[in-house]
């Protein structure tokens, strides 16, 4: 619970510095960046850090919109709100594969990682 707290407090603080700066287009898109994603994951936030925690519906569902644009997801995976979580960017990229997304993108390279 802890956990959830820290992340949704450093949710709200990446929202204020993002709005308060003008962003280009990204692996997100124009409308968003990778750190504003994140706060979608919030879900997912025990199953970034344990790969033996059970992964949430909600969480599957928002891993799989995000998984429709593989270097988005990734760039969440990787970004500095995912991390301020305590999210384990080895752990976060296996939550694709434990929700059981049929259309995951399988063998994409994240940074140092591969999306099993």
């Amino acid at each position: 619970m802890e956990t959830l707290v820290k992340f949704v407090c450093l949710i709200a603080f990446v929202v204020l510095v993002s709005v308060a700066s003008v962003e280009s287009a990204g692996e997100c898109g124009k409308s968003t960046t990778p750190d504003n994603e994140a706060f979608k994951l919030a879900p997912c936030a025990s199953a970034a850090q344990d790969e033996n925690a059970s992964v949430s519906q909600s969480c599957c569902a928002q891993v799989k919109k995000l998984g429709q644009n593989p270097s988005c997801l990734c760039a969440v995976m990787l970004s500095n709100t995912a991390k301020m979580s305590g999210a384990d960017p080895q752990i976060a990229v296996t939550i694709p594969k434990r929700c059981n997304i049929a259309t995951r993108p399988v063998g994409y390279k994240c940074g140092p990682y591969t999306l099993p």
